[in-house]
């Protein structure tokens, strides 16, 4: 994908956008939700409620958005059962519709003894691989579709996602001092591109009335669990 990147301010306003589009939409919401990590969060994003054509198309187009803005180059998308597929078969025909046509794979999570066969459907895994998903709780989403990636012959090379929660990942049960966006590129070696993260939500939170009111528990939650990217904390 070639072209200039898109400057900072646009890049904010998408994140902004996208923001309050996943608000309407009734994706992220707030309130006291439990994570995987067992903390209480004061909000919920769950992609699976993009749940019919006008919402799936209008998210594939912010991943386009932030794709082309990001400069990022690759050769092949590939979305991870479940929530991938039709998240990287979306993004596919977005980036198309933008001029930017490249090939599209994914996965079952159990091999077709039948038929065409194996694990991967679509086309051949070759060259530089985008992994689409939605959000990275831990890694081992991605290190799964890393070893089948690599198994097929081709780079792991980018992850893109919706939302980055710049939280602090867990590990045996603990605390540690990186997120899981931070493991995925420091430790598994992938670019992450994500539409928009924790802080463009405190942002719209500070400049939207209607929704002011749970700045408080936002920022709580960012202060306590969250991680700064521009400090180096030596992902192990």
């Amino acid at each position: 994908m070639n072209g200039p990147r898109a400057a900072s301010g646009d890049q904010d306003a998408l994140a902004r956008e996208f923001v309050q589009f996943a608000i309407e939409s009734g994706v992220l919401r707030f309130g006291e939700f439990r994570t995987k990590a067992g903390r209480m969060s004061p909000y919920f994003f769950n992609a699976g409620l993009f749940d019919d054509g006008a919402k799936l198309g209008r998210l594939a187009q912010f991943y386009a958005r932030a794709l082309v803005a990001s400069g990022l180059e690759f050769d092949l998308i590939f979305g991870p059962a479940y929530k991938g597929i039709p998240l990287g078969a979306a993004v596919a025909v977005e980036l198309a519709r933008l001029g930017v046509n490249k090939p599209f794979a994914y996965n079952r999570k159990e091999a077709k003894d039948h038929g065409e066969g194996g694990m991967l459907v679509g086309a051949p895994l070759v060259g530089r691989v985008l992994i689409v998903d939605d959000v990275i709780s831990a890694g081992t989403a991605v290190r799964e579709s890393i070893a089948l990636i690599k198994a097929a012959g081709a780079t792991p090379h980018a992850v893109a996602i919706a939302l980055d929660r710049q939280e602090k990942a867990t590990e045996n049960g603990r605390d540690v001092a990186w997120s899981a966006v931070q493991y995925v590129r420091e430790t598994l070696g992938l670019q992450v591109c994500a539409i928009a993260k924790l802080a463009d939500l405190l942002g719209f939170l500070q400049t939207t009335a209607d929704f002011s009111r749970h700045l408080a528990a936002v920022s709580d939650y960012r202060t306590r669990y969250g991680v700064d990217y521009d400090v180096d904390i030596g992902v192990k």
